[in-house]
């Protein structure tokens, strides 16, 4: 817009902006008007090239005939086949920092008058504000980023000490996440959900943070006793996540992923569709995952004992739906 308002404004027949890079020293064509040959380079190093030295020294540069210019052979030749005899460049200025360099070229020359001065300071002016704003969105979206990583290293740490703790599930809530993930984008969940999928899926069993080791290592099957602190664990799971904000759209898995579809599971009892999708896409897989790895107590089972089972607990334990799309997919690995 505001190349298009150069054009008008200053009655000129070409207009470049170009714009510093992050790198500090680099100036790359953000857009041109009223050329008709292509272009010799994107791009200018501060201190090389009119623009350049423009950006360098901060002031305006003024060649009222360009064959005084020292320019590089290709751009002469760009220059000669457009008919562009004059030139005027200014920096585009913010808070004393170079932000880039806008150019004015005429076939004829340029009249440099007060009003056309003033038009082009402002039109100047309106491209730093916008640049700056535009700067400030990306270093924001950066800074977003980089929290959020934060974020997930911080739950990746978590699921990994849960799973140091319970040695029999080690590795486990990275298999069962992935997995989870896959399977939810199988089942046509949009892609910005996948992200609290994830985050519940390697967040699902924190509850068992408050479980002793007594029960939660115990060799042997538990007492009735036992059993009702064990079901505590995705209330438990709650308690801890759902204060932070950025989890709350996270807790349907921990929360639920041992409901089953008939509605004998805990801790709600519920049924059906009542249940999260999510968390019924995580029970299919996480049981899968179960029966497929070793523990003290029995040797992993082979994928098709495991997939019998799954099929076996469709309609019951869980969702039939989700397991024939959990057994395509498996199709295809």
């Amino acid at each position: 817009m505001i190349l298009d308002h150069l054009v008008q404004v200053l009655e000129a027949d070409a207009v470049t902006v170009l714009l510093l890079a992050q790198d500090g020293v680099t100036l790359e064509y953000a857009g041109t008007r009223g050329f008709s040959s292509v272009l010799p380079s994107r791009s200018e190093r501060v201190g090389t090239g009119l623009a350049g030295q423009v950006a360098l020294s901060r002031r305006p540069l003024h060649f009222p005939e360009m064959r005084e210019a020292s320019l590089h052979p290709d751009w002469q030749r760009v220059l000669r086949q457009d008919g562009l005899t004059s030139y005027y460049a200014v920096p585009v200025m913010s808070k004393g920092k170079v932000l880039g360099v806008i150019e004015v070229l005429n076939r004829g020359s340029l009249e440099l008058s007060p009003g056309w001065i003033e038009s082009l300071d402002l039109l100047v002016g309106q491209l730093a504000i916008a640049v700056e704003n535009c700067n400030l969105f990306e270093a924001l979206e950066r800074q977003n980023l980089a929290l959020r990583l934060a974020y997930d290293e911080t739950i990746e740490g978590w699921a990994r000490a849960l799973d140091f703790r319970d040695k029999e599930t080690e590795g486990h809530s990275r298999r069962v996440t992935e997995r989870t993930v896959e399977l939810c984008r199988a089942l046509g969940l949009p892609p910005e959900d996948l992200v609290d999928v994830r985050r519940g899926a390697l967040l699902h069993d924190i509850g068992k943070m408050a479980i002793p080791d007594a029960i939660l290592l115990k060799a042997g099957p538990l007492t009735d006793e036992e059993w009702v602190v064990m079901r505590k664990h995705p209330d438990t799971a709650v308690e801890l996540l759902a204060p932070i904000k950025f989890l709350r759209p996270a807790l349907d898995i921990p929360q639920c992923h041992h409901e089953k579809w008939d509605g004998t599971g805990y801790p709600a009892g519920l049924r059906g569709a009542a249940i999260p999708l999510t968390a019924r896409a995580f029970a299919v897989v996480d049981v899968f995952d179960a029966l497929t790895s070793d523990r003290p107590y029995r040797a992993a089972w082979t994928r098709e004992q495991a997939l019998e089972h799954i099929q076996a607990g469709a309609g019951t334990h869980f969702d039939p739906q989700v397991v024939t799309v959990f057994l395509e997919m498996l199709q295809q690995t």
